[in-house]
């Protein structure tokens, strides 16, 4: 048998499904908020003129005035991912990481973006141009901190 199995026991899946007008404080759960926290690396999908997915790492942040992921970067509107975004909104960005000796931890979201010439902080500071993630579905696996 090879030393890498494939059996692993499946780790809990937390989805928040995100309604339109929705009410709720924030779509992502205090254990994903706390993760998200200490993170600033993800990878973002999004989708060329054929349909075909482009991913790339890149720098975030946590809106919390909007309860959105800014993301940033220099020359971010001469990039490909920019103008996806002005093509096609729809977008998956992915923070993970791998604690040893083998337990992936992950936040994905998944939801509509917006790319911005011009926009503002949290804080109310003029930003240069972001790709603004509006979250419509939020999976998370692996952050109850227990090994499985």
């Amino acid at each position: 048998m090879s030393r890498f199995s494939l059996r692993r026991k499946p780790a809990p899946v937390a989805t928040t499904q995100v309604s339109e007008g929705s009410s709720a404080m924030s779509v992502f759960s205090n254990k994903e908020l706390d993760y998200l926290a200490d993170r600033r690396l993800g990878r973002l999908a999004t989708i060329d003129a054929s349909g075909l997915p482009h991913v790339v790492p890149l720098g975030w942040a946590y809106n919390p005035a909007l309860d959105t992921i800014d993301v940033g970067g220099r020359d971010l509107a001469a990039t490909k991912k920019f103008r996806h975004v002005q093509a096609n909104p729809r977008v998956a960005l992915v923070i993970d990481d791998v604690l040893p000796p083998w337990r992936p931890r992950c936040v994905m979201v998944r939801g509509k973006a917006e790319a911005l010439a011009e926009a503002t902080s949290a804080d109310g500071e003029r930003l240069e141009p972001i790709i603004r993630i509006h979250p419509s579905q939020v999976i998370s696996w692996g952050l109850d901190g227990a090994p499985e």
